[in-house]
């Protein structure tokens, strides 16, 4: 497990850098991020949407890192361009720039050519907080999937606990989280964070440990659950919260990302190859960290390091 952000990039960047096909590349905040990438050694970027925008950028703001630029027609090729040219083994990673999410992910989901491994891509992010522990906490599913199902939250765990596997938690601590500790009639997510907990138990769900339903307080303060009374091997020690709603992920993101907040990442998961994918909002210090995370996942299946 990285105890440190020094840490993570030294191993990410370690073997060499990565190929990053980059989708719509034509955004400040992508090129800085990039320019970071390249002068650590993680990357070469190929930047890949309307070649006079991003040209333009380069030149204005007196970018000097070399990559290739292929120019598209529209973000629909753009995104279909990134995505083959990882598909077909000549970019191992890639990156949304700025273009909407779903012409993004149609293209990795495309049947011919497309990027799809698992049964269901979820969005993972990765956190460390200044005023908490250092080691990390991801997070899951605040992007992609709206109102998951028992089945499909299934399917998140276990494309969560892949991740943390990759990332050295050999058995990650997973929290369900939501609005109350017991099970209620009329929350259907504590009944699923219920049942969900019994199939990790009856080895359903394996790799983790996994409990719920639990408030966040619990999740994240061992004290608030014990003066709640809450027994739980994941209460205060947590290294994966699982919302149950894309509502509930997307405000904890964002809190997240406005409040004592050292390192935010994310990628989706349950694809062939890395996925990088931030908001058309986030900074270009969280787009940076998210090809550091990315270029983890994508040297540990190549055995880089």
């Amino acid at each position: 497990m990285f105890n440190s952000v020094n840490e993570m990039i030294d191993y990410a960047k370690a073997g060499g850098p990565l190929k990053l096909a980059v989708a719509c590349a034509h955004d400040t905040d992508v090129l800085l991020s990039l320019k970071k990438a390249v002068e650590n050694n993680l990357v070469i970027p190929v930047l890949i949407g309307d070649a006079s925008k991003i040209n333009s950028m380069i030149e204005a703001h007196s970018f000097t890192f070399q990559t290739e630029v292929i120019d598209s027609k529209s973000d629909e090729e753009a995104c279909e361009i990134a995505i083959k040219m990882v598909s077909s083994g000549k970019a191992q990673m890639v990156m949304k720039g700025l273009v909407h999410t779903s012409i993004f992910l149609k293209a990795v989901l495309n049947k011919e050519w497309g990027l799809r491994q698992r049964e269901l891509l979820s969005f993972i992010s990765m956190f460390i907080f200044s005023d908490h522990r250092k080691r990390p906490i991801l997070m899951t599913d605040p992007a992609i999937n709206i109102a998951p199902d028992l089945m499909q939250k299934k399917a998140i765990i276990e494309n969560a606990v892949d991740v943390a596997h990759k990332l050295g938690i050999k058995i990650p601590k997973v929290a369900l989280v939501c609005a109350v500790e017991s099970v209620s009639p009329g929350m259907q997510a504590t009944i699923d964070a219920a049942v969900l907990s019994k199939m990790n138990d009856r080895g359903q769900i394996t790799g983790c440990i996994v409990d719920g339903p639990l408030a966040f307080d619990n999740i994240i303060s061992a004290n608030a659950a014990e003066h709640k009374g809450i027994k739980s091997p994941v209460a205060g020690d947590t290294d994966i919260i699982v919302v149950p709603y894309i509502e509930v992920g997307n405000v904890l993101y964002k809190t997240f990302n406005y409040f004592s907040v050292e390192f935010c990442a994310g990628v989706i998961a349950g694809a062939s190859a890395p996925i990088v994918l931030t908001s058309r909002s986030d900074t270009f210090e969280v787009k940076f960290n998210s090809i550091v995370m990315a270029s983890l996942l994508a040297k540990h299946d190549k055995n880089k390091f």
